[in-house]
């Protein structure tokens, strides 16, 4: 049966899943590290130390370093296995859509409970709770994410489609991490009445209501088998993720955006204190600096999408990494040049708009292209392995950040590490921009031409 191409309300619709995984994974990205590794602002509030702080694994590793590290690794393994699953489920309701509605719930309890310690104070009962409870998130997004993802090409179909969902997902992501980014703010309101701890589980605990309804509109509101194609893939789980990381094109967006986290995790773990130690500001500003952020880099939405419709998404990729480069290496400047701090948050959350609205966008749509192009070579619909496969280089990237991270700021020398971290965010940006340039998106893009001319000859002579 011939599927309908999808309108834009039904892409807006389905861009609300977005922002509802966004605020509950930009939770953990923002306010886990801040939470468990509290600096002197939280302690004077009155915070309660829950896990050891100092590195006790091989002289280095923090044990939040370690346990979002592992989380982020044992994230990446499933990524592979549930879009396996989702590639070849043979549900009624289709691929995606049955893993998305039946995570969407658990996925929202278990970010609460992250921030919840069974004992009051320091105690390696905390931190093998919150050990098993951070498996258990990056499992819940892994359900329902990977599914959601694969639903990107199936959903836009053209060339058209594929950029304006990818601009309306990454417009929802965005709202979804201000969102988690207002959780400080909010729980500093709270505090006075429930105490630090407090005041933060139950300004999770709201959003994480927004969140979970934002995640099951889509899952009740779109009938996947109108739009997208649900027949089952045969390929077990390790062939199909070796047939997907054997793509050539594939290998050269990964490599790309394995740096890009690494290095975007560091920055968006690192703006609270950038913010408040390196700025001298209140926590508050780190949510205006966000919406500040947030809000231009959806205005430039618009031109980004008529951009890469005329010059297409490498060379505007090639240039996100290298001015997110150019932000991240001013960042390190922070406090050190004769400008108001205020003015100085400013100007770096408004260069760190352009970028995010170009990455923001259209990686998402070279994922989409380069697993239209092998489905036509292989004649193998895997698009859930692709955005798996994707997934696994971010989560990658993210452990690696992570690791880094916490192991700078676990050394004993002052402010100056927090400028280290946004200096080695820095480099790692720039190796992205050359990595990426070696993708080949005319070839790929003339390759997608030549099927679809095939496949309307072929309609034409039915």
């Amino acid at each position: 049966m011939e599927k309908k191409l999808a309108s834009n309300g039904t892409l807006w619709m389905f861009a609300l899943g977005q922002m509802g995984w966004a605020a509950l994974a930009g939770v953990i990205s923002n306010c886990l590290v801040y939470y468990y590794m509290p600096e002197e602002d939280l302690l004077a509030q009155g915070h309660t130390v829950f896990i050891a702080q100092t590195a006790v694994f091989l002289g280095f590793l923090t044990v939040i370093g370690a346990i979002t590290a592992l989380g982020r690794l044992f994230d990446a393994v499933t990524d592979p296995w549930i879009a396996s699953l989702s590639d070849r489920c043979k549900h009624k309701l289709g691929r995606r859509i049955p893993f998305m509605r039946y995570s969407a719930i658990p996925f929202g309890i278990v970010t609460v409970l992250v921030f919840v310690s069974p004992i009051q104070g320091e105690s390696p009962v905390n931190s093998l709770f919150l050990g098993v409870m951070m498996l258990l998130f990056y499992l819940l997004m892994t359900c329902y994410c990977t599914p959601y993802n694969a639903l990107i090409p199936e959903l836009g179909r053209t060339q058209k489609l594929r950029i304006n969902v990818s601009t309306y997902i990454s417009a929802t992501y965005f709202i979804g991490t201000a969102l988690a980014y207002a959780v400080p703010t909010i729980a500093s309101m709270l505090t006075p009445s429930f105490g630090v701890a407090g005041g933060y589980r139950i300004a999770i605990a709201g959003l994480a209501v927004v969140a979970v309804i934002c995640m099951l509109i889509p899952a009740f509101g779109i009938d996947e088998r109108v739009y997208a194609d649900t027949t089952p893939s045969q390929s077990p789980a390790f062939s199909s993720l070796m047939k997907t990381f054997g793509n050539k094109e594939f290998q050269t967006f990964v490599a790309s955006d394995i740096l890009y986290w690494i290095a975007f995790t560091m920055f968006q773990t690192g703006l609270l204190f950038y913010v408040t130690r390196l700025m001298g500001l209140d926590v508050s500003w780190s949510t205006i600096l966000l919406v500040l952020m947030m809000g231009v880099a959806f205005i430039l939405y618009i031109p980004v999408n008529f951009l890469a419709k005329k010059i297409g998404k490498k060379k505007l990729i090639v240039f996100a990494f290298s001015f997110f480069a150019v932000t991240f290496g001013l960042t390190a400047f922070s406090g050190l040049v004769g400008i108001p701090l205020e003015a100085w948050g400013i100007f770096i959350a408004v260069l760190a708009s352009v970028p995010l609205a170009i990455l923001g966008v259209l990686p998402q749509a070279v994922v989409a292209d380069i697993a239209e192009v092998d489905a036509a070579d292989t004649g193998e619909a895997r698009q859930g392995m692709f955005y798996a496969a994707r997934t696994f280089a971010m989560k990658l990237g993210q452990a690696v950040s992570m690791l880094v991270f916490t192991g700078i700021i676990a050394m004993d020398i002052g402010d100056m590490k927090y400028r280290i971290t946004a200096v080695v965010a820095c480099v790692f940006c720039m190796l992205g921009a050359i990595v990426f340039a070696r993708y080949h998106e005319k070839s790929v893009l003339r390759r997608i031409g030549e099927t679809n001319e095939a496949e309307r000859l072929e309609e034409a002579g039915a």
